[in-house]
């Protein structure tokens, strides 16, 4: 499964703010530019993100944006799901309505399997888990 670029983006975007935490609120220019990723664009996917309470919003100087909760406790899933279905939750891989043990389309069997992994990567996996990946591989 490949996400979207939105998803990338938020996940991206997220775990900057999980880098940061402690320090306050970041704005959305400066994420946007540590990144290199469009503002604007960014900005809408931050905010998609502070409605699902994923995020905190702060208006006026000093504000920005923060993690609602600690980075040990947000899941990949709840950040992803804003954005893209999840494996489990997107229904049968050739777009039948109607895909089942009992009614299996072609891929079913072979995906099935595949898509319970990546559900349990993306449900399992924190923004910590992925700080202290990236903090081994530093």
């Amino acid at each position: 499964m490949v996400l979207s670029q939105t998803a990338t983006y938020a996940l991206r975007a997220t775990l900057c703010l999980a880098e940061a935490e402690g320090s306050g609120p970041l704005r959305v220019d400066d994420i946007a530019e540590a990144l290199t990723v469009p503002r604007n664009y960014l900005s809408k996917i931050l905010h998609v993100l502070a409605r699902g309470h994923v995020l905190r919003s702060t208006r006026g100087p000093g504000g920005g944006f923060q993690l609602a909760k600690p980075p040990e406790e947000l899941r990949l899933s709840e950040i992803i799901g804003h954005f893209d279905d999840l494996p489990e939750a997107s229904g049968c891989l050739l777009g039948r309505d109607r895909c089942s043990d009992d009614d299996p389309c072609a891929a079913h069997d072979r995906w099935k399997g595949v898509s319970a992994s990546v559900w349990d990567f993306f449900d399992d996996t924190t923004l910590t888990d992925l700080l202290k990946s990236e903090a081994q591989e530093a």
